[in-house]
């Protein structure tokens, strides 16, 4: 056979390689074949079938600049960011580049529009200097290959990013489903007071918190809390807030003595690490005494006639000090009529587009100017307001309002 003749037959192989290795990975990509099997194909065509000696591929992951493979040389420290980005289309290499590049003879880049996503480092062509190898006309072949392989396993890679973002959605969602199963089923309406309550978290669980409880046929017991933070750990610390209140309110002897029990739970659950600001009141329907401490949490308002009163009396937050400084316990008579609000910080500090913050007045004003609504409909005007106060701005914080009228 003639030199001609064999040269022809080669590039025929060549050739035919070519376009079954496309296939091939076509069909790989099809039967969701793993990145190693990917990577594995595309490896045996550049060493074993064009013999290239030395190869460096760097792939773009989003943000971070991986080396994915390093074959036929020690690996050395090329700094994508500073030795490559500029190179934008194949670059042969002369002996005065970059000494970084020295044992590498080709750069084949690969671009999705201006994005980069991989850079090849080739060189040793089966002994060959690059002007005279032939794998200098298989150049666009190689770098048509890398960016079927590089894409192909960049796909599988947010496929795989996605699938995890759905699982942690379906747990937030479950999460959010148990949250919501803490909060009173039931909110009374009846001859001596009437109560209605909303809650939003910032994220599908939160570190807000109402409650409201029943201890006997003349008493009542309600709380709002704010766990600092927000998310999952919150939720968790509040989760547990909400059982110890609820198992120590009946068999503690005041206000006082079921705030430093509280405080020691916290304590030995977030370890300083996490507080909570809570409002706890005990009201009686037969001789309207409200007795209450407010744990270092927004003052609820109280709203008799045309004037407002904060509920300030009681102690510092929960979970800081290992002993609570001094406990207050305050009693008051809540007069017929009278309409007490309390809400967490979210409500009062939500910005607008100027990065103003709602504040007391904003909710005071919402609350006189519908005093003669139902506590439901007085939480609705609240919740309506503070939306057309902040716009388009996304809510900051957790939201939680607890609205009594005394009847």
């Amino acid at each position: 056979m003639s030199k001609q003749s064999k040269n022809i037959k080669k590039r025929l192989e060549l050739g035919k390689l070519k376009l079954e290795t496309l296939l091939q990975v076509t069909k790989g990509i099809n039967n969701n074949l793993s990145k190693i099997e990917l990577t594995d194909i595309y490896k045996h065509v550049l060493i074993d079938e064009l013999k290239i000696g030395k190869l460096v591929l760097y792939s773009n992951s989003g943000t971070v600049w991986t080396q994915e493979l390093c074959i036929g040389i020690e690996c050395n420290s090329i700094d994508v960011e500073t030795d490559l980005i500029d190179i934008q289309e194949i670059k042969v290499l002369s002996s005065n580049e970059n000494k970084n590049l020295e044992p590498f003879d080709v750069i084949v880049p690969v671009f999705h529009k201006s994005k980069p996503l991989a850079y090849l480092l080739l060189g040793d062509f089966d002994g060959e200097k690059i002007e005279v190898s032939p794998i200098i006309k298989h150049l666009t072949f190689i770098q048509t290959l890398t960016n079927v392989i590089i894409v192909a396993v960049e796909n599988k890679r947010l496929f795989k990013d996605n699938l995890k973002q759905i699982a942690i959605k379906k747990e937030m969602e479950l999460a959010s489903e148990m949250q919501t199963m803490l909060f009173p089923k039931r909110l009374p309406n009846n001859n001596e007071i009437e109560v209605a309550a909303k809650y939003h978290p910032h994220q599908l669980v939160g570190g807000d918190y109402y409650d409201f409880i029943e201890l006997n046929r003349d008493e009542i017991a309600f709380c709002i809390a704010d766990v600092s933070g927000k998310g999952v750990p919150a939720a968790l610390l509040m989760s547990n807030f909400q059982a110890s209140l609820r198992a120590l309110i009946k068999r503690t002897s005041s206000l006082s003595e079921l705030v430093i029990e509280l405080n020691k739970n916290i304590l030995a659950n977030a370890n300083r690490e996490k507080f909570i600001t809570a409002f706890i009141g005990k009201y009686n329907l037969q001789t309207r005494n409200l007795q209450y401490i407010n744990a270092g949490h927004n003052p609820p308002l109280l709203l008799v006639g045309h004037q407002f009163s904060s509920l300030t009396d009681g102690c510092t937050l929960l979970g800081m000090f290992e002993n609570l400084p001094s406990v207050t316990e305050k009693n008051i008579t809540l007069p017929q009529d009278s309409i007490l609000t309390c809400f967490t910080d979210g409500v009062v500090e939500q910005p607008n587009s100027d990065n103003e913050e709602f504040e007391i007045d904003n909710l005071q004003k919402s609350i006189l100017l519908n005093k003669e609504d139902t506590p439901q409909q007085i939480i609705d005007n609240v919740i309506n307001k503070l939306n057309s106060y902040k716009e388009e701005i996304e809510y900051k914080d957790d939201i939680a309002l607890l609205c009594l009228r005394i009847k």
